[in-house]
């Protein structure tokens, strides 16, 4: 069983403790978030007044942005932000964006930074559950050597939140890749170096295979997506499925039940569990260099607003991957035809394995090399800052060096 998929089912089977107080916290927030909908056409002024501790989620847009702007605080590169008009949606189409038959613009939430004229630029794309924020640690030392830009695709982060209507895989897919193509040419941009983590290395990559004449230099952190279900593990998961807890992870998985659900669901004791989380994972679970206590403080801030925020971006989750963790579409059967340069880069620890990396490559037909970071795991942009930043200079070698032949892998790099 690969390390992704033990991960996987682990954590479904987390997820199965303690399932009725959560389901019945669930309901509970549905209810009164139901009941202060049907009160506020009538009592809009009583309402006003509540103080904000005795709402069931107290997050908002502007919840996001604000906590955000104190999670980039930390940071010393200048920057600006804007609300990236992306239109209705994409020309020429009989339907609006996402289905929706209203005429209203949707917006990506961007983060420039500044940087030398004639830097290179490198477009920054978060994972799933994450934003664009999550790469705080990286900004400064990127933003000496390109012109940065980080966005928070849309449905998560600060960008609009649409309902989420699609009914596949070939939907979710074009719900996010047009969506940046709008977004790229609303900004104007073109040769561009592009960087993905997790899932939204699966979004950059299918990207680049539909807009390759776009992209200069295609990074690939801690990518989902690249293989499907094997033998082996089909059989493990029949197994599985075939238990009680099986059962209820493939109907929760089916029901698109979301970790945010569970985070809304807890209303005000929401925070408290993201805190919990951010402590132990960027902490005393660490694979590397532990969050400050003031780091820790505004990502959990940031955290918790993007992820109680309304869903949206986050129901892709079950027509870009089949119930165990298994990518529909994978990357896999597509790695003949990519067109750009592509760099892998994993954390030593990375529940993500290298080996789909590798057996992709196998198939190429255009340069391609993976690099492993120490004392990183998934996150390793967070774990192992230096490091990983190391690792994406040498694979933009040749866009920020003139004698690009002559530099060799950084000391404590991997390439396999």
């Amino acid at each position: 069983m690969v390390p992704e998929k033990i991960k996987f089912l682990k954590n479904f089977e987390q997820m199965s403790i303690g399932l009725r107080w959560r389901s019945k916290s669930l309901k509970m927030a549905e209810e009164i978030r139901a009941s202060v909908a049907a009160n506020s056409a009538t009592n809009t002024k009583k309402q006003s007044l509540w103080p904000t501790v005795l709402r069931w989620i107290p997050t908002s847009t502007d919840h996001i942005i604000a906590a955000e702007k104190r999670l980039l605080s930390l940071v010393k590169t200048p920057y600006e932000t804007e609300q990236v008009n992306i239109g209705s949606g994409p020309p020429g189409s009989k339907i609006r964006w996402f289905r929706s038959a209203s005429n209203e613009p949707r917006f990506i939430n961007t983060v420039n930074f500044n940087s030398k004229e004639g830097s290179p630029t490198l477009v920054m794309v978060h994972g799933y559950g994450a934003s664009q924020g999550f790469f705080f640690r990286n900004f400064d030392a990127l933003a000496q050597h390109f012109k940065v830009i980080a966005i928070d695709q849309i449905g998560w982060g600060g960008s609009s939140r649409p309902d989420f209507t699609c009914r596949s895989t070939e939907e979710t897919e074009a719900w996010f890749i047009d969506s940046f193509e709008e977004w790229r040419k609303a900004k104007n941009l073109s040769n561009f170096i592009l960087l993905g983590h997790s899932f939204g290395g699966y979004v950059a990559a299918k990207y680049a295979l539909k807009y390759p004449e776009h992209i200069q230099q295609l990074i690939l952190v801690g990518s989902a997506g690249l293989s499907s279900e094997t033998e082996d593990m089909s059989e493990r998961l029949t197994r599985f499925r075939a238990t009680w807890k099986g059962a209820i992870a493939n109907h929760l998985w089916e029901s698109n039940f979301t970790p945010q659900k569970i985070i809304r669901g807890l209303g005000p004791f929401g925070p408290d569990l993201v805190r919990r989380y951010t402590s132990a994972r960027f902490g005393a679970y660490s694979e590397g260099d532990i969050l400050t206590e003031e780091e820790s403080r505004l990502l959990t801030d940031y955290v918790y607003h993007t992820l109680a925020a309304k869903a949206s971006g986050e129901l892709c989750l079950k027509y870009i991957f089949s119930f165990g963790g298994f990518t529909r579409k994978p990357l896999l059967h597509r790695a003949s035809e990519w067109k750009v340069p592509i760099s892998f880069i994993y954390g030593f620890q990375d529940w993500m394995s290298y080996q789909g990396a590798q057996e992709a490559r196998k198939q190429m037909k255009v340069p391609c090399e993976i690099i492993r970071v120490p004392r990183g795991g998934h996150f390793v942009f967070i774990d192992n800052p230096p490091a990983f930043h190391s690792a994406v200079l040498y694979a933009c070698r040749k866009f920020i060096s003139p004698d690009q032949d002559n530099i060799s892998l950084p000391e404590g790099l991997e390439s396999v």
